[in-house]
């Protein structure tokens, strides 16, 4: 595969906005041309009850649950998931004031998206 170009989200997660803290969790990637939409996600318990000692934590897996079936278009993401690729990454990288926050969008160039989001992940979530 040639370079192609993807666009990226670092998923935080926020437990009180109002400090402004967060700890990185996951990372949603999308590549238009490749037809490309996952997301990677890795929460550390610990690192987070560090941050935020009454984090539920279960809550915060649950949502990067939902993050997953809307990117892989699995029913239980809802209408978001019956979306195209690209209309469901422009829902997940909308901000909204919950515990789960998408960062600001970036983008690369790559020849494999799904090793440049396993890359990500090992780079700013891990």
């Amino acid at each position: 595969m040639s370079r192609v170009a993807y666009q990226y989200v670092v998923l935080r997660c926020v437990p009180r906005p109002e400090r402004e803290e967060f700890l990185n969790v996951g990372v949603v990637l999308h590549c238009q041309s490749a037809d490309f939409l996952d997301v990677a996600w890795n929460v550390d318990a610990d690192r987070l009850h560090a941050l935020a000692p009454g984090v539920d934590v279960d809550q915060v897996c649950d949502a990067l649950t939902f993050v997953d079936w809307v990117c892989r278009g699995d029913e239980r993401g809802g209408e978001a998931a019956r979306q195209s690729l690209g209309q469901r990454f422009g829902f997940l990288k909308a901000p909204r004031s919950t515990v789960l926050q998408p960062g600001p969008v970036h983008g690369g160039m790559t020849t494999d998206p799904a090793r440049q989001l396993e890359h990500l992940l090992g780079r700013l979530v891990s």
